[in-house]
């Protein structure tokens, strides 16, 4: 059994496959690490290229788009390894990228998962919308990063290289154990694709498992590879899955509440997409919701795995305030402005 296996998810990727691939292969492909493409069922001639060119790698067809959790969970069901780590088609990585990681992960088996950080390729400078140096969310189920708050991302001068505990990690390069994938059940396929590895962390969390990044291992982003931060698409999903997320791993005592807020909150945000003219992301902040209450026996269900004692996370995993708030109202754009004292 190989010790890393490093996954990438494609669908119709090839242009992804030709500019980063090679890099992947050439750092990471070693006797203890291998490298899959797990293919979601394209029509473009990705998987040719790949069989061509990069000899090395091993492939996986799926016999169709099972989106990006769908597809992970049932690539991930054919490979034998210690750790996974699911890696976007478009990132970059560097030599010795895996070793902090590995090491890490070797000497702390109360972690469940980390990530890398995670640097713009077009701006080496700036962090990464997709994952920075380590995800949290506030109260009402608000994703923001270390380096990354809503859409200003920071310049990256150090001041997030410390190892730290952290609610979520990035989906873009996830480094999982196999046995806590297989424990939490993996993805949630209803979701698709977004915010599926925000659920799968809080359910870790909620495990007593920890979340870290460790800043040592950097890799660099292209982003926006399947659809564009600003597509109306990302905004039904972003919406849909937000709601889908905190109605599964909300405990009994705030559901009601925190989902009243949400939807309020969500009310605003269509408005104004409404007044700034994005008729299609109106349209689709609703659109979410109804199909939020269309999956809603189906989520009810899955509260059962909720831990019936309400979890206390570690200091500032959860940010005790409305993000919404101290961002728009109060004008904290930064990690270091939100969790001042």
């Amino acid at each position: 059994m190989t010790k890393i296996s490093v996954v990438i998810l494609n669908w119709n990727g090839k242009k992804y496959l030709e500019d980063f691939l090679g890099s992947t292969v050439e750092n990471s492909a070693s006797d203890c690490c291998s490298v899959y493409l797990a293919d979601n069922g394209s029509t473009d001639d990705s998987v040719d290229y790949v069989r061509d060119y990069h000899t090395k790698v091993n492939i996986i067809e799926l016999d169709n788009n099972y989106g990006f959790a769908g597809g992970y969970n049932k690539a991930l069901e054919r490979i034998e390894s210690e750790y996974y780590v699911l890696l976007n088609s478009d990132v970059r990585v560097e030599k010795n990228w895996l070793d902090p990681l590995a090491e890490y992960m070797d000497k702390n088996p109360d972690v469940a998962a980390c990530q890398p950080k995670i640097l713009s390729l077009n701006n080496p400078d700036k962090f990464e919308y997709a994952g920075a140096s380590g995800g949290f969310i506030d109260r009402y189920g608000y994703p923001y990063c270390r380096g990354r708050v809503f859409n200003i991302a920071e310049n990256d001068y150090g001041q997030y290289d410390d190892i730290k505990q952290v609610f979520w990690a990035t989906g873009a390069c996830l480094f999982i154990r196999s046995s806590d994938w297989k424990s939490a059940g993996g993805f949630d396929p209803v979701f698709f694709t977004h915010m599926e590895e925000i659920d799968l962390c809080w359910r870790l969390n909620n495990a007593g498992r920890k979340i870290m990044v460790i800043p040592q291992s950097y890799v660099y982003h292209l982003g926006g590879g399947t659809l564009s931060y600003n597509s109306p698409s990302k905004v039904y999903y972003n919406f849909r899955n937000n709601l889908f997320m905190l109605y599964k791993n909300l405990p009994e005592s705030k559901l009601a509440k925190i989902m009243f807020i949400r939807k309020i909150m969500d009310g605003i945000a269509a408005l104004h997409f409404l007044l700034m003219f994005k008729t299609k992301a109106f349209l689709n902040v609703f659109k979410a919701h109804i199909h939020f209450y269309r999956h809603k026996k189906t989520l009810r269900m899955k509260r059962s795995l909720i831990p019936e004692k309400e979890n206390t996370y570690a200091s500032g995993l959860v940010l005790d305030k409305s993000l919404v708030f101290n961002f728009y109202i109060k004008g904290k754009k930064t990690f270091i402005q939100l969790h001042a004292r």
